[in-house]
């Protein structure tokens, strides 16, 4: 507390203009209140500006696709490298992915997920758990990996109509969303603290699945990357975020089993409590 808050020489108490003072010291009392709380409950305060505190944002839902090609005797996958002028993670290299968009839970697909897959999903979710909020996180995988790489997870099918511009481009190339061979591979949220904080659900899909493996679509948008299959030797030479290098090591386990997009494959799960990582399987 500042000093001479009980000094009758600081004029709080006995001037002639006692009213006016009080409102000074009372001013005075709030912002150094303030300052304790800030410095005492940091998860429940805001900044000056009125923005949340890092440490009070709430992850927002996620999804990301990562494409395995094998036909080559070395397993490669498609990472692709953001622009340095990119907000987010500026000239790193990534999975194709974003947080999910609100249209994303309205699009029927052509052919659904995979029952234990939208078990997973479903699994130590926060907040309304539903299995249409579980459809549009894997949705959300399939057009962000259309809008960044231009590759189609899909079927041919007639165009339903939609008011999301996304989806409206994915539909144009006369494909419906398809979720049959996408799997869950990992689950992983931001800590607290970061400007940005993300819940990522991390699919896997063979690249066979793909309707246009080496024929991508340039979509108009201002989120395209610059497409790379590389094997996870090569990709580790990369510029990567930490989670990413992590995630790696994930599918390189489990390209080691005959069977690595079949359904006994665990699901890991991430999250930082405290200042410790906590690993869990779903």
């Amino acid at each position: 507390m500042s000093p001479g808050w009980n000094d009758k020489s600081a004029g709080c108490r006995d001037t002639p203009a006692r009213p006016i003072y009080l409102s000074i010291c009372k001013s005075v009392f709030a912002l150094e209140l303030v300052k304790w709380q800030r410095c005492q409950y940091p998860d429940r305060m805001q900044d000056i500006a009125g923005k949340p505190h890092p440490s009070t944002i709430r992850p927002r839902d996620a999804a990301t696709l990562i494409l395995v090609r094998r036909d080559a005797p070395t397993p490669r996958v498609l990472m692709g490298k953001r622009h340095s002028a990119h907000k987010f993670l500026p000239g790193k290299f990534v999975f194709p992915g974003g947080r999910v968009d609100a249209g994303d839970s309205r699009i029927m697909p052509q052919f659904r997920l995979p029952a234990d897959v939208s078990e997973k999903l479903l699994a130590s979710m926060k907040g309304k758990a539903t299995a249409g909020r579980a459809t549009g996180i894997a949705l959300a995988a399939v057009r962000e990996t259309f809008e960044e790489v231009g590759l189609i997870v899909g079927q041919p099918a007639s165009v339903p109509k939609t008011r999301s511009v996304a989806w409206r481009q994915f539909y144009s190339t006369g494909h419906a969303p398809d979720l049959r061979g996408l799997r869950l591979l990992a689950r992983a949220v931001t800590p607290p603290g970061r400007p940005r904080r993300f819940d990522t659900r991390f699919f896997i899909a063979d690249a066979e699945t793909l309707a246009n493996i080496d024929a991508p679509v340039a979509p108009e948008t201002d989120e395209l990357l610059t497409p790379h299959w590389v094997s996870i030797d090569d990709a580790r030479q990369l510029d990567l975020p930490w989670i990413t290098g992590q995630i790696l090591r994930r599918l390189e386990t489990i390209l080691d089993d005959p069977d690595p997009f079949g359904p006994q494959q665990p699901v890991t799960y991430q999250y930082m409590r405290g200042r410790q990582w906590q690993y869990e399987t779903l």
